[in-house]
């Protein structure tokens, strides 16, 4: 039975496959296997510590945490659990903000491998849009606005985006595997790859690269915010989580590793990575007509992962506006649908600002840049957050119905701290611009300002929103004679 609003029928619509579906689609990007192709084959071993060093104590804490209190809010819930709600504002803040560069350099990366649907594998040759910032930013809103379109539609609908992206991306990095395999075959490794290339080095760039590297490990936290959509969520997200994790892990060595065997790590960029690889083998092997259909793939994981991205995170806006933080406007829901469509349209919006203001004054490389660091910074915010909610509600009474971790205690205390030693460390990496970079100093005004800017922001918003709240209660106050 539905209500009359049509929120009913979209309750409880997530099930274990759309929640294993989204944390592929929310935590696997092709843009981080081209970062880390260019990085050169140390990046493996980089994989697998920062599976190690992020994407399982982010795992173990969300299990515990999303078991414990299921609560549709997620970390914005746990933080104010543990730490009051101050704390759980900027938890939730930090974490919608930093998703606001976060989706114009998801599209950018999109726009860069829609040039390949050419079919040639010169970027340059392919289209004089390789250069040009309109074009860029144009596919950025686009892709804004057909995201934000379709989960104001309601999760019931902007979940087969979600899926289909999932499938675009598994298929996309099947056809980077199969040809990185036939690449190794046919013409054997174009990079190195022996126990000297493979051992991570310690120059700069290589250091930054690794905050990348821990941000694209993140995505797991992301589907509680959806809880309240989710059935049985208590049982759904671990066992989803434990279907997803072992995929996402291979996707991101085996997709790196391809792209290293088809191409030499000197001529791998992070913008063009995966598409070079897939068109320098097409072309070698004489099946050219895969490279505008891998385009096609890859820029459709980049429009799933946005709608995902998009969808979950309107959520922390929606559940922080019935504390009356926000203004109201961000708890209504649409009266058909059952969306959070004002939180949607207002993250649209200002990501499209992003898009805008982050081309200022540089190149499409230089902007794609700055929009990557302030979104690792701001991401890790919350993550700091979250591990220490964990520590503290971890010392806590159980919930009856909760699943328990192996180890009790200890091992999510000493998980929370290996999470924490990693985001401390990537946020002070990714505040450095970019070797190379000829207006490194623009950039790191454009990256520290615009991380000061986001946070400060949040805290003058949760100011004004207790003002407001305190002159409310005095207002209903009854008056004493």
């Amino acid at each position: 039975m539905t209500d009359s609003s049509g929120v009913g029928e979209l309750k409880r619509s997530l099930g274990m496959r759309d929640v294993a579906l989204y944390f592929v689609t929310s935590a696997v990007n092709l843009q981080w296997v081209a970062t880390a192709a260019a990085a050169g084959a140390s990046s493996l071993v980089v994989w697998v510590i920062g599976a190690l060093a992020m994407f399982l104590p982010i795992s173990v804490c969300v299990v515990f945490l999303s078991s414990r209190y299921p609560d549709q809010g997620g970390l914005y819930v746990w933080s104010k659990r543990a730490f009051g709600p101050f704390a759980g504002f900027m938890t939730g803040w930090t974490y919608w903000t930093s998703n606001l560069p976060y989706f114009p350099g998801l599209m950018y990366f999109a726009a860069g491998n829609l040039l390949f649907v050419a079919g040639t594998a010169a970027v340059g040759s392919a289209n004089g849009l390789a250069g040009a910032p309109l074009y860029f930013m144009a596919v950025a809103l686009l892709g804004l606005a057909v995201g934000t379109y379709v989960n104001v539609l309601g999760l019931g609908v902007g979940k087969w985006l979600n899926n289909a992206g999932a499938y675009a991306r598994t298929l996309a990095t099947l056809l980077l595997i199969v040809l990185g395999v036939a690449a190794w075959w046919r013409f054997g490794s174009a990079t190195r790859i022996d126990r000297s290339t493979l051992a991570p080095h310690l120059g700069l760039d290589d250091v930054i690269f690794w905050s990348t590297i821990a941000f694209a490990y993140t995505g797991p936290e992301s589907a509680s915010f959806m809880g309240g959509e989710i059935e049985n969520p208590r049982r759904t997200v671990p066992r989803a989580l434990g279907i997803a994790a072992p995929l996402i892990a291979a996707l991101y060595i085996l997709g790196t590793l391809s792209v290293l065997v088809a191409i030499p790590q000197s001529a791998t960029s992070p913008m063009y990575g995966v598409m070079e690889a897939i068109a320098r083998t097409s072309s070698r092997l004489d099946c050219r007509w895969l490279v505008p259909v891998a385009a096609v793939l890859v820029a459709f994981t980049c429009l799933g992962g946005l709608g995902a991205w998009l969808g979950s995170v309107a959520r922390i806006p929606f559940v922080a506006g019935l504390d009356s933080y926000l203004p109201k406007a961000f708890g209504r829901l649409h009266p058909r649908h059952g969306s959070p469509a004002n939180a949607l349209v207002t993250q649209a919006v200002i990501a499209g600002l992003f898009a805008v203001l982050g081309q200022a004054g540089t190149s499409v490389k230089g902007a794609y840049d700055v929009l990557i660091s302030m979104m690792v910074i701001a991401i890790m915010l919350p993550f700091l957050f979250l591990f220490a909610s964990a520590i503290r509600l971890s010392g806590r009474p159980p919930e009856p119905g909760e699943l328990r971790i192996p180890g009790g205690r200890f091992t999510i205390v000493a998980m929370a701290l290996v999470g924490l030693a990693t985001t401390a460390g990537s946020i002070g990496l990714a505040t450095l611009p970019q070797p190379g970079d000829a207006q490194w100093a623009w950039s790191l005004v454009k990256i520290v300002g615009g991380s000061i800017v986001m946070v400060g922001a949040g805290a003058v918003v949760y100011a004004l929103g207790r003002r407001r709240a305190a002159r409310a209660r005095a207002r209903s106050a009854p008056a004493v004679s």
